[in-house]
């Protein structure tokens, strides 16, 4: 199924389109007096796997959109005050910024996430930024086999929604220490009694396939919260889909001679395959579970993002769908 591209996709001849669209050359020269703030070899260890970035691209994408998030951190931040003043209310505990980064896998997610939170932590004020990514709110395998879900992992019904939901809400409500299950993808599950702690930052990013996925609506009108009701904003990473697919099956052969070949890797049988096997198996993984998550749960949710990032086929980002306030 062919996906359209984000210029089409959210400009319309109409003029209905809630997006305002800008090339890459426009959205760089948004970058304005924005220092770089990060080096050459710090942006290749924020990169992921087969996911190239340069410093060349952060100063022409992510520079311009750490401008403008610290922009409307001020903003919320000034509205939230303003919001106690009417409320007549004491002095509240600070309510973090949350940012939503969500996206096909192999499009690039985690390196948007670490590169979003090197530039933002280091704004003059250097305010506090964790990162969270939903990976460690999926079931566990062992529960996930009992529902028959293994080959739905990463799909909407694959995680637990309602501890997710819950640690959202906590963050929001400005809780000291509020824990997150970890994920570790060497062994492909949950780590058992393993958690990080998120205690009060300035901004949260939470990175996930379908962060921004909504709940199935009631016909009776109560209140289901999403978990994109707690983001303040909201990034959406996008390709075409004849890309994600080269991108995940080229990313799995590399695996292949990395990560895979540990022993607790639980990977570890595809290590030592040979090539042509490997790549079916790649295939298949990709049009059995990603490319069916990708179509059905995944791109629907493209639209309800504030900012749209398309990518190209080398994974430089070429246009940019900001949407209208």
């Amino acid at each position: 199924m062919d996906q359209p591209n984000v210029v089409s996709a959210v400009e319309d001849d109409d003029g209905l389109s809630p997006y305002r669209v800008f090339s890459r050359d426009e959205w760089a020269k948004l970058r304005a007096d924005a220092p770089m703030t990060l080096t050459a070899d710090e942006v290749v260890q924020l990169q992921s796997l087969n996911d190239p970035i340069s410093l060349d691209e952060v100063a022409a994408i992510y520079l311009p959109l750490s401008r403008l998030l610290s922009l409307y951190v001020a903003a919320t931040q000034g509205l939230f005050k303003a919001t106690q003043r009417f409320l007549l209310a004491e002095k509240d505990a600070k309510v973090p910024y949350i940012i939503g980064v969500a996206g096909s896998v192999a499009v690039g997610k985690s390196t948007t996430a670490r590169v979003l939170k090197a530039l933002l932590a280091r704004w003059p004020n250097t305010p506090k930024v964790d990162l969270v990514t939903t990976d460690g709110f999926l079931l566990p395998n062992a529960e996930l086999t009992r529902l028959g879900l293994m080959e739905r992992k990463g799909f909407p019904e694959s995680y637990d929604t309602g501890k997710l939901l819950h640690f959202l809400a906590d963050i929001k409500a400005g809780k000291r220490n509020v824990k997150a299950p970890l994920y570790s993808h060497l062994v492909y599950d949950v780590v058992p009694g393993e958690e990080t702690t998120v205690d009060r930052p300035d901004i949260l990013i939470v990175e996930g396939l379908n962060v921004l996925q909504p709940a199935r609506m009631p016909k009776d009108g109560t209140a289901i919260p999403f978990v994109s009701d707690f983001f303040d904003f909201s990034v959406y990473i996008d390709a075409d889909e004849a890309d994600l697919h080269r991108w995940y099956v080229n990313r799995f052969l590399r695996l292949r001679h990395t990560a895979f070949r540990d022993p607790l890797s639980y990977f570890r049988r595809y290590a030592e395959l040979p090539e042509a096997e490997a790549i079916n198996i790649a295939e298949g993984l990709w049009n059995r579970i990603n490319l069916l998550n990708l179509q059905e749960n995944i791109v629907p949710t493209r639209q309800r993002a504030s900012l749209i990032l398309k990518k190209g086929a080398s994974h430089r980002i070429e246009t940019v769908a900001l949407r209208r306030l």
